[in-house]
């Protein structure tokens, strides 16, 4: 990696954007010195933070992002941990990333590359399988015929159901869809404003109203899939239990819910709503990594004229008189501003950067309760050779099949495992038999790893944030987890523990630490229905609008929530342009 006083470079198909350490920024090629006055100032260059400020610009407002790290992207980024190797060390797919961000910021005309994948999902098993043969699999893709030939191993009726409920969620996906890129009804001004501002307010209420159109005389049947523990949804529909726990994975991915928590029906349909290349609930890696959209965000707000700062950590958001004034920098420099938009955590933006005294103290009591309960440890690591999986053998050339493309599910024969790791977890113990989504995103992007070798995302649950006892997380409690899951990856796949050549492990507390992530939560807190619309992150405040006059949330704990989807970002500074219209 480049040293401290140089430009930081990530290699892409696409030259990078040129972001200087320290003190200078640039979007023409010469550095431009951080200024002491903007229109906006974007506090964090995660994904929503850099499509917020490419959108003010865009909108005529002068805007600078300031980022603590070295690195653009928040939890979006590729870093080489290990010599030669290139991880998406956080977040790892793309799918989310709303349609509307891709035109209209052109991001493909800005270097952005999406490798689809199909097949998408694989669930080798540990049984073996029928009349003696080795164990068995589930491999799911775009081709609808092979995949119900593939559900039919386990249940006839199954695979007849499969394309039922494909397009039972898809309605209710299409339904949902216009809401992510709509501001939540403004309760504060329909409860105190004027005439006129009440009657604006009920706008918000339009994608709503249609989506309950939309929904028709199914609506009590969507309502439970929105409120209802996602097993009872999947046990409505199906009776194999790889499929129903293939399935279930989506409904508690990130999420500190097991799959019988009333509500982690809502978590599944967040992670089908997306699509990529036109083609509804697909995921695929962006070429370079994740850090790669970074960049592309980065250069789309650049070349409209956005400065971007790293090494630049905010110390306090400054406020007089119920009006933002600015930032303040940890090195005492001051910014001064007339919209401050935070793509940090409410928790952070309110509890820690805002002085408490500026809030209401009901509003600072909601934000202390936002539950941020995180399951996920994320491991990255090298290998010198391809999973060799028992169910679905590597060819004599070491090449990658099909299935080492997908999101590879282990410890997923059935739903009870699924809820024995989410219990153990929830009395402090690391799961014993853990959920894994393993990904090789080598295997389609052959320029993360040297020749022959791969780069493994480890996405795991459940760990709590603190271990029973209340005894933090050490080095030997790290590794002994690291170790048990690579013991479970062995059981499938013999061989892996042997082809690694490094790791890296990232618990709860690390990817608060890293990446700003309240509680390690993906997702800058649970997506659980209080949680949500109307009271994300708190009653009265799911406007992306806060107490202070010109200071917005756009990071991922407000509407609608998070996962790679720039909506938060798009919709907050939507709001903060047409406020500043007023000011």
């Amino acid at each position: 990696m480049a040293s401290r006083h140089s430009w930081w470079l990530l290699r892409t198909a696409r030259p990078p954007v040129r972001i200087w350490w320290g003190c200078r920024a640039s979007h023409s090629g010469a550095g431009v010195a951080l200024k002491r006055e903007y229109d906006a100032v974007v506090i964090g260059a995660g994904h929503n933070g850099l499509v917020a400020a490419a959108y003010l610009q865009k909108g005529g407002l002068k805007t600078a992002v300031l980022e603590k790290r070295h690195i653009v992207g928040g939890a979006a980024v590729t870093e080489e941990i290990i010599p030669g190797f290139r991880f998406s060390r956080a977040s790892y797919l793309l799918s989310l990333l709303r349609p509307q961000i891709y035109s209209e910021l052109e991001l493909k005309k800005h270097g952005l590359k999406v490798l689809p994948r199909d097949p998408y999902s694989f669930v080798p098993l540990l049984k073996d399988g029928q009349c003696g043969k080795g164990p068995h699999s589930l491999l799911m893709g775009n081709n609808m015929v092979d995949t119900q030939s593939q559900i039919a191993q386990f249940s006839e009726k199954d695979a007849e159901a499969f394309p039922k409920y494909e397009a039972f969620m898809s309605r209710l996906v299409s339904a949902i869809d216009p809401l992510l890129d709509a501001c939540p009804v403004d309760m504060a001004m329909f409860s105190h404003g004027s005439l006129l501002q009440k009657l604006r307010a009920l706008q918000g209420l339009k994608p709503l109203v249609r989506a309950g159109f939309t929904l028709g005389k199914q609506l009590p049947q969507y309502y439970q899939v929105l409120t209802a523990p996602i097993s009872k949804i999947l046990d409505f529909w199906f009776e194999s239990e790889p499929l129903k726990a293939m399935l279930a994975t989506d409904g508690v991915i990130g999420a500190m819910l097991s799959p019988h928590t009333p509500g982690s029906g809502y978590v599944l349909l967040h992670h089908v709503m997306g699509q990529l290349e036109g083609r509804q609930g697909a995921w695929g890696y962006v070429t370079g990594g994740m850090g790669a959209l970074s960049q592309t965000l980065a250069r789309a707000a650049t070349t409209h004229g956005a400065e971007i700062f790293t090494e630049k950590a905010v110390d306090q958001i400054l406020s007089s008189k119920g009006k933002v004034q600015g930032v303040r920098l940890q090195d005492g420099t001051e910014v001064k501003s007339r919209l401050v938009l935070s793509n940090a955590s409410p928790q952070l933006t309110f509890l820690e950067l805002t002085p408490q005294e500026q809030l209401p103290l009901e509003f600072v009591q909601r934000i202390s309760q936002f539950d941020t309960r995180s399951p996920v440890t994320k491991i990255n690591v090298a290998v010198d050779r391809l999973p060799n999986f028992l169910a679905a053998p590597n060819t004599r050339d070491g090449r990658p099949l099909p299935h080492h493309q997908c999101s590879i599910h282990l410890n997923c024969e059935d739903m009870q495992t699924l809820h024995q790791a989410f219990e153990e977890a929830s009395h402090g113990r690391p799961s014993s038999r853990p959920m894994i989504e393993m990904c090789i995103p080598s295997a389609l992007d052959p320029t993360l790893a040297p020749p022959g070798c791969h780069v493994v995302s480890l996405f795991t649950q459940y760990t709590p944030y603190t271990l029973a006892g209340g005894k933090p997380w050490g080095h030997h409690e790290r590794e002994d987890f690291a170790n048990r899951v690579f013991d479970c990856i062995e059981a499938y796949a013999p061989g892996f523990k042997a082809s690694v050549i490094g790791r890296d492990v990232l618990t709860p507390p690390d990817l608060e630490q890293i990446f700003g992530l309240p509680g390690g939560n993906i997702f800058h807190g649970a997506m659980s229905l209080d949680q949500l619309y109307f009271a994300r992150p708190a009653p009265f405040y799911s406007s992306y609008r806060s107490p202070i006059q010109g200071l917005y949330l756009c990071g991922s704990g407000a509407h609608p929530g998070g996962g790679v989807m720039g909506a938060v970002g798009r919709n907050a500074a939507r709001v903060a342009l047409e406020d500043f219209k007023k000011l």
